[in-house]
């Protein structure tokens, strides 16, 4: 059938040139318009054995939205016409020719891209997404995929230039409801929601993130191994930690934890910042001694001994008072004697485990370090008196952590960091004393910043 196809004139104007894609009851052929000279994309749909009513139905949503968009990264529609001719039978749209390679193109031939053009191609795409999500009613693509995705480096810029293209499967939030929807899209770029029938801006998000994903891992989303229904890409891409943490909550499966729209993951991306709270401490307040080593792929917090101050002197001269009179109290306990003696000794030890717990507050003071540790695949916080070492918490998957919480307005200040239903005390009561507010409120922004995760206050 292509080879009849080709050289024909549709509705006398436009001259096939050339196929470039088909499948079941479609084809899309690259034309030339002999009115203006352009070349221009002819998509078909054919009256075959395969054709259905949604096809149609489909089609003509297509040729509408299209009418309906203006935008330079999306293709102009021309064209909309039945097609009744010996060779063909069906419906044809017409529509501007963009002359880029698909990112689908782009992977098959062995490109690779960095993660700062990966970046470049998500905010193009996200700006367009957010023209679509703007449109009243709002328009749904469906079908973001790396074969929908056109990219051109001609200007030999960083990411080149970005179009989104085939709206066959587009679908607006009025056309949803009350109404029986067509499940559309490709395994593996479809967010759980869409496999039911339903379909919302936050649902293109997620098709954007896992065709992300396949760029910065080579693999098809659908071929990486799953948790809990979430695409685990981290070992397969070499990704700042901000950028992983990024695309996976884009491709968050449960709809309520996702992005909510291309408005704010635009934000998320560009300008993280901007969720802090702006009154908190974003530089190091001067004197502090607390040390911090920070890269693309770790973040080291060390808090080192509080040291001697006034309070320290008063609890040593205070602990040796307390300890000596329990020592002398023991002694002549156990000078007395046997069993008589056992009450008055047994009385002692709670006023022991006092005694030593002011040494170990005063040792803590002057030699405790403590440290932070945070990696893409782990959090470790430890602490060290005199070589001896151990963890304030099991280690926690990076992964895992899904909220930042910042308590002011107590004393001490206190910031922790929640993974599930657990909290884990990084500044406060409970943690390493930090008795600068300021010192907190600085980490938290530091933390917040390379976690990619907005800071909450209690």
């Amino acid at each position: 059938m292509t080879s009849h196809i080709l050289g024909d004139c549709f509705a006398s104007r436009y001259e096939v040139r050339q196929q470039l894609g088909k499948k079941a009851g479609r084809r899309t052929l690259l034309a030339c318009d002999r009115l203006t000279g352009e070349l221009v994309v002819v998509k078909l749909l054919s009256f075959n054995s395969d054709f259905e009513w949604d096809d149609l139905k489909l089609f003509e949503r297509e040729a509408e939205t299209l009418k309906s968009l203006s935008h330079p990264s999306i293709p102009r529609y021309l064209d909309y016409f039945q097609v009744n001719s010996p060779n063909f039978k069906g419906f044809a749209l017409v529509q501007t020719y963009i002359r880029a390679l698909s990112l689908e193109q782009c992977l098959q031939a062995g490109r690779t891209f960095t993660e700062a053009q990966v970046k470049q191609i998500a905010k193009a795409v996200l700006e367009i997404l957010i023209y679509l999500h703007k449109q009243n009613p709002p328009v749904i693509h469906r079908d973001i995929k790396p074969s929908n995705i056109l990219w051109s480096d001609r200007f030999n810029c960083s990411a080149g230039e970005v179009y989104l293209v085939d709206f066959g499967s587009v679908q607006t939030v009025a056309a949803q409801e009350g109404k029986t929807v067509t499940v559309v899209g490709t395994y593996g770029y479809m967010p759980p929601e869409q496999f039911g029938g339903r379909a919302v801006p936050a649902s293109d998000l997620y098709s954007l993130g896992a065709t992300l994903i396949y760029l910065v891992t080579g693999t098809h989303p659908a071929d990486l191994p799953q948790k809990d229904f979430r695409i685990q890409f981290e070992q397969a891409a070499n990704l700042s930690f901000a950028f992983s943490h990024w695309l996976k909550w884009m491709t968050e499966p449960n709809l309520e934890r996702r992005l909510p729209s291309a408005v704010k993951a635009l934000e998320a991306l560009e300008k993280p910042q901007a969720k802090y709270f702006p009154a908190l401490s974003v530089t190091k307040p001067l004197g502090s001694k607390i040390m911090l080593t920070k890269t693309a792929d770790t973040l080291e917090i060390l808090i080192p001994p509080s040291g001697i101050k006034g309070s320290t002197v008063f609890m040593v001269l205070f602990a040796i008072a307390w300890n000596s009179f329990i020592l002398f109290w023991t002694i002549n306990a156990l000078a007395a004697p046997f069993p008589a003696n056992i009450p008055f000794v047994l009385f002692s030890l709670p006023f022991w485990g006092a005694g030593l717990q002011m040494v170990y507050l005063i040792v803590s003071s002057v030699c405790k370090r403590t440290r932070l540790h945070l990696d893409r695949f782990s959090v470790t916080f430890s602490s060290e008196i005199l070589g001896w070492k151990w963890r304030r918490f099991p280690q926690i998957p990076t992964s895992e952590i899904t909220k930042l919480v910042y308590t002011p307005r107590t004393f001490p200040a206190q910031l922790s960091l929640w993974a599930g239903v657990n909290e884990y005390q990084i500044a406060g009561r409970g943690a390493p004393f930090v008795e600068s507010e300021l010192e907190i409120e600085w980490l938290a922004n530091q933390l917040s910043h390379w976690l990619n995760l907005p800071i909450q206050e209690q």
